[in-house]
């Protein structure tokens, strides 16, 4: 059965790092039958300047038609002029809300090559392996009333309207406890419930869940001592879930402690497990082309993409442990290297070929 994977290599680095992801599925995909065929399509930037929108029709129907998708980055300095609602990243909000893509996995998992690049100190980070369940449709980025208007005393004013139903938290909540229960056990959720309402039901709600999941110890914690123990204690977490605004900036600390941001995979899934995969670093326009991003956040999202929307488990294991590989052979792009370690950085094709051939090293069977 041929599988459906639509690129989207965006904005920035997208397109370096979303090549070098590609040749990875290509590999897995061959040794794996897994039969892949892949589409390219335009969103954010580039979609603006070909096609006069963030996320153009015809993207929106190769999407819906796609098993899965694996998008590069969107944004960059050369839109910051445009109208809110006309900027790159209004295509990621309209693809996520197109597609109902409300659970948004980021899994913060440190390899043991990578301790010493950590912002905090080794032994607080070795080991580490915390999974963020974020809902990605609801809250203040989609909650209306919003925009910029001005008052009748003539004082401009911006509204933004944070909103979240009981039913959008009761879903969010039943993955994030059916996630720990596949793991630790162990699920804190996060919110502002001693000032906002939307969190108060929030917190109600997660309450209200942890009953029909007795295997599963169910804590909570306001955001801002969430993002103190993150830089504190960041072990103590397991599976963290929260709201939109809140995923977004604990996420990106998270990221953090794992030794760059170019590490980090996310999955953004709907009902049906069909999903949207990308890394987390964003598109880094400073970089863009120079041949120094790190293509790793993007290939373990691609290996996300096998596990979670095809089922392909081994092909994704087999990313996994090509990764693993070239960190041990002490292979690293310059994000992840400090000091005279930097002059021998290799680039993106380099860190490409590293894992193509790690991957090919591998026994079938692996």
């Amino acid at each position: 059965m041929t599988r459906r994977i639509l690129l989207l290599p965006g904005d920035g680095i997208g397109p370096e790092v979303i090549r070098e992801a590609r040749r990875v599925l290509e590999v897995v995909g061959d040794r794996h039958a897994l039969d892949l065929a892949f589409t390219e399509a335009n969103l954010g930037g580039v979609a603006i300047d070909r096609e006069g929108q963030a996320y153009p029709s015809t993207t929106q129907s190769l999407a819906r038609e796609a098993d899965a998708i694996l998008l590069g980055a969107v944004g960059g300095p050369k839109w910051d002029s445009l109208p809110a609602s006309q900027r790159p990243e209004r295509g990621l909000l309209a693809i996520r809300s197109d597609l109902d893509l409300f659970c948004n996995l980021r899994p913060a998992l440190l390899f043991q090559e990578l301790a010493e690049a950590s912002s905090l100190r080794a032994e607080l980070v070795a080991g580490l392996d915390i999974l963020i369940v974020r809902e990605l449709t609801g809250g203040i980025y989609f909650g209306e009333p919003r925009g910029i208007h001005t008052r009748d005393d003539g004082v401009r004013e911006g509204v933004n309207t944070d909103r979240y139903s009981e039913t959008e938290i009761r879903r969010i909540g039943r993955l994030a406890f059916e996630a720990a229960r596949k793991r630790d056990g162990r699920l804190c959720s996060v919110d502002k419930a001693n000032v906002l309402e939307v969190t108060m039901l929030w917190r109600e709600v997660m309450e209200s869940l942890s009953g029909e999941y007795p295997d599963v110890a169910l804590s909570h914690l306001y955001v801002d001592n969430a993002a103190m123990q993150l830089v504190r204690e960041p072990k103590q977490f397991d599976v963290m879930v929260t709201g939109n605004l809140f995923g977004d900036i604990l996420s990106d600390i998270a990221a953090m402690l794992t030794g760059s941001i170019g590490m980090l995979p996310s999955a953004s899934l709907n009902a049906e497990s069909r999903g949207l995969y990308e890394p987390v670093h964003g598109s880094a326009p400073d970089i863009a082309g120079q041949d120094k991003a790190n293509p790793l956040a993007t290939m373990l999202s691609a290996a996300m993409l096998l596990r979670y929307s095809l089922g392909a488990l081994e092909a994704a294991d087999q990313i996994e442990q090509g990764v693993a590989a070239v960190l041990a052979q002490g292979l690293r792009t310059s994000d992840l290297s400090a000091g005279d370690a930097q002059t021998g950085a290799l680039g993106t094709r380099a860190m490409g070929d590293a894992v193509v051939a790690a991957l090919l090293a591998q026994s079938p069977a692996q």
